[in-house]
């Protein structure tokens, strides 16, 4: 269970949201949906409700367990494996090896005090190990990781050597296989941010029915209106005009009957309000005239404005980044020209031999399973990694290259957004990069915002603005419309039909290939080339 208390939320000296009294509750059974336009103050505002921040007014208070998902999930170490993470959720996985160190005891000494000390101490750990469904949870964390898209082979694996996409799907399979314990059932209160990113159509629909079944609290910011209305019995809405949150106590598809119900309430309202207050204005002005009247005046004024200051604001049309992609710098027929990647992690082979030219121009897909190395290509491409063996990259005339990261490594989040644009493009005018920053929703106090506090979508305007003054011509783009909301990214897409320069692209988005019209696909993990067909979008439609 959350509570809030006179909630306040701030971002430097912009206000993102007042929640007065205890307006924010999350309490078992409350399936809430927290929308709200990129920049709103979701992320921000889940971020404190986890206990990972504080509120800038006001309190939290939070009973029983939680299990937090976050946009930029990080995992502690990354030499365990996956099976291990997911069942540390509970600490089986320490549990287990204390369990198996009495036994060695037990089975080697000479001494009865310390085997009778080890029968003691694994009795203990036994018991409580049963009481966690210890001994059913290898198979009920491989039955999770599996409906997430995380085969038995991956289990086995150390998290440095799995993509980022299995990563984050890992710490996914780690809360829901906490929030289980054992039993089935559980008052876990979920806060999940963006849950769905890098699942395929089928965990997705897995998910669905999980959280629809959840008998704890659950909060979720998501893009994904058929996951919300499936799932949410109460949405709460983030108005970025009034920095207020809408609490309605309905699923997703009522919430949105509601919301424009109650805008054109508050537009009706302050229409009346601003005509009768322009109506006394004008009496006022008649009145103001007369010295004998001029009190009388000054008390209609001050009632108008009090007649509109009593007023909820109207929502206006959201304010949308224009979002354009740079105009490519001249390059020679072939910019780049990759031949013989491969990538191992220890023995692991992630993909062996890939060749791939890049033409001036052209539009290629890459496609392959979750975990096929898509990401590690495009990180290849880019120059962050270097092949193994005797692959490499042949540059060509002029090529600039325009990277954007799917887990926004590009971004530096102990830095400034200011900072982070003039480290990107340094040789932009004040002025110049000003202006782009602004085309980008990015200004005033925000500038100084540290990026490691923006959103997910904030993050992804950050690093896409940051490509535009680059005159890249050749981009490689990873995921470029995850955590945008609709607007935003429709935007993207227009950006990508239009773009004149060569792009790679890795996404789940069948939009974005859509919009790509792409010339030729490259599938991983074994780097076969093909001319672009209708078969390939059923591809991605599924994955």
């Amino acid at each position: 269970m959350i509570v809030t208390q006179d909630f306040e939320v701030r971002v430097g000296a912009r206000t993102l949201l007042n929640a007065p009294g205890q307006h924010l509750r999350v309490q078992p059974g409350d399936r809430i949906g927290l929308v709200g336009r990129n920049g709103a103050g979701k992320t921000t505002t889940m971020r404190i409700l986890a206990g990972e921040s504080e509120p800038y007014g006001g309190s939290v208070t939070r009973s029983g367990d939680l299990g937090y998902l976050p946009q930029d999930s990080k995992e502690g170490d990354i030499e365990q494996s996956a099976r291990d993470r997911v069942l540390s959720a509970r600490g089986l996985d320490a549990m287990r090896r204390t369990m198996e160190r009495q036994q060695e005891i037990m089975e080697t000494t000479n001494s009865d005090s310390e085997r009778d000390a080890a029968i003691r101490k694994y009795s203990r750990m036994e018991e409580r190990f049963q009481a966690l469904g210890g001994y059913e949870a290898d198979s009920e964390a491989a039955r999770i990781c599996d409906a997430l898209g995380l085969p038995e082979r991956v289990l086995d694996q150390q998290l440095k050597t799995l993509s980022g996409g299995q990563r984050r799907r890992v710490e996914l399979a780690h809360i829901l296989f906490a929030a289980t314990n054992g039993s089935g059932r559980s008052a876990t209160t979920l806060l999940l941010d963006e849950p769905t990113n890098h699942l395929d159509a089928d965990s997705i629909t897995w998910l669905r029915g999980f959280l629809a079944k959840h008998d704890g609290g659950l909060v979720m910011i998501s893009h994904d209106v058929e996951l919300l209305d499936a799932v949410c019995n109460k949405i709460w809405f983030l108005d970025a005009v009034r920095a207020e949150a809408d609490v309605y106590n309905m699923g997703w598809s009522k919430y949105k009957d509601a919301r424009a119900t109650d805008e054109a309430r508050r537009r009706r309202e302050r229409a009346n309000a601003e005509k009768k207050a322009s109506a006394l204005r004008q009496q006022a002005e008649k009145l103001g005239a007369k010295a004998t009247k001029a009190r009388a005046a000054k008390q209609m004024v001050a009632r108008a404005e009090r007649m509109l200051g009593s007023l909820d604001e109207v929502p206006v049309e959201d304010r949308m980044a224009h979002i354009r992609f740079p105009e490519p710098a001249p390059c020679g027929k072939t910019p780049l020209n990759a031949t013989g990647l491969t990538k191992m992690y220890g023995s692991l082979e992630v993909f062996a031999g890939v060749d791939l030219a890049i033409d001036r121009g052209s539009r290629v897909v890459v496609l392959g399973f979750n975990g096929a190395g898509k990401t590690t290509l495009l990180k290849l491409l880019a120059g962050v990694e270097r092949t193994d063996g005797e692959g490499g990259i042949v540059t060509g005339h002029g090529l600039k290259i325009g990277y954007f990261a799917q887990e926004h490594d590009t971004i530096d989040g102990s830095r400034s957004v200011w900072e982070n644009a003039v480290g990107a493009c340094p040789d932009a005018g004040e002025q110049d990069l000003r202006g782009l920053l602004g085309a980008f929703m990015f200004s005033g106090d925000q500038l100084n915002q540290p990026a490691g506090t923006l959103s997910g979508g904030e993050k992804t305007r950050l690093a896409l603005a940051t490509l535009v003054s680059s005159r890249a011509n050749v981009l490689l783009l990873d995921e470029p419309t995850n955590n945008l909301d609709p607007q935003s990214r429709e935007q993207v897409l227009q950006a990508l039909q239009t773009y004149e320069g060569a792009v790679v692209l890795v996404t789940h988005d069948p939009g974005a290939v859509r919009a790509l019209q792409p010339e030729r696909v490259i599938v991983l993990p074994d780097g076969t080339e093909d001319l672009w067909g209708d078969e390939y979008m059923e591809i991605v439609e599924l994955a």
